[in-house]
């Protein structure tokens, strides 16, 4: 049988393995750029995912582009070949993005030459606007005349186009569009962009708050029906260690990955999270229940041997 409570040890040390160096990554988060990585779910802020038309641009040279214009950035190279950058949230962001597009204008009339721009862009403004019971001074390309008055929109022309929507659009206003202007500058034209997204501080600090509630109130939980279930205060206090364990070692090892390979953790990873600590809850559960069981099929052994034939049975 194989003994492993008396190797329990190298257990310990191969746990310290990761925990350790995870531990102290995790205390660098809110000193200094290393440690976990959150995107923008969490801190704020605008990511923007670009390619230039020089696939030798790298991501230093980006954010010394994005450090002369007064903003913090951080670039990673993509395996696609795009540059995700990641600096300060930009209020202006949505003006470039989505901003309305002129109002399609009704071509002149084959029947009127001498039609003026001036006045082609009135009959589109008098087909978007409210009935009027005057008559537009222009001919209507339709057959019979519109009953309200005003002239109807010719075949296959739309009154008006609706705003222009979508991140795929290069912003050529505000702070961003300096950045843009600037980078192309330095670095060459960018040839795509794939994403330019933005998100407030508050919807950030909301999601903070709500990970940390969950935690909390969860811990206070499992303490408590864990200690009413096996009726000692000991098992609920181990399996909240055993979970603590569980928690450190996935947020140190994502806190390693950020610091050396800029892995960063979006809103998905509090539901990773809890998903951790359930199956952690209910692993330490089902190995308790059977060291209940086994204390008492093999009374009079060592509490040793008994954890140590428990977790073979749950092997």
């Amino acid at each position: 049988m194989f003994d492993v409570i008396g190797k329990r040890r190298w257990f310990y040390l191969f746990s310290l393995i990761f925990t350790v160096p995870g531990l102290f990554f995790l205390l660098l988060t809110p000193i200094s750029d290393a440690g976990l990585q959150f995107t923008i779910d969490y801190t704020g802020g605008t990511t923007w995912e670009i390619r230039f038309q020089d696939p030798a641009v790298t991501p230093d040279r980006v954010e010394a582009v994005f450090a002369q214009q007064g903003l913090k950035a951080v670039a990673v190279q993509t395996k696609s070949g795009f540059i995700q950058i990641k600096t300060e949230q930009l209020t202006d962001l949505q003006g470039p993005i989505a901003s309305p597009t002129p109002v399609a204008s009704l071509p002149p009339s084959s029947g009127s030459p001498g039609a003026s721009p001036s006045s082609a862009a009135g009959a589109s403004a008098a087909a978007g606007a409210s009935p009027s019971p005057s008559p537009s001074p222009s001919p209507s390309p339709s057959s019979s005349p519109s009953p309200s008055g005003s002239p109807a929109a010719s075949p296959g022309v739309s009154p008006s186009v609706p705003p222009a929507t979508g991140n795929t659009r290069i912003p050529t206003e505000g702070k961003l569009g300096e950045v843009a202007a600037a980078l192309q500058k330095d670095l060459g034209p960018i040839a795509e962009q794939r994403t330019l997204t933005t998100i407030g501080a508050v919807v950030s600090s909301d999601l903070i708050t709500q990970a940390l509630v969950l935690i909390v109130v969860g811990s206070i939980g499992i303490l408590l029906w864990i200690t009413y279930r096996f009726r000692d205060v000991k098992f609920g206090v181990t399996a909240l260690v055993a979970l603590l364990h569980d928690v450190i070692v996935v947020l140190g090892v994502f806190a390693i990955l950020g610091t050396f390979f800029h892995v960063s953790i979006d809103a998905l990873f509090v539901t990773a999270m809890l998903t951790v600590i359930g199956f952690s809850v209910h692993d330490t559960i089902v190995v308790f229940d059977r060291i209940r069981e086994n204390k008492a099929r093999h009374a009079g052994e060592p509490f040793a041997a008994v954890v140590n034939h428990s977790i073979l049975q749950t092997f």
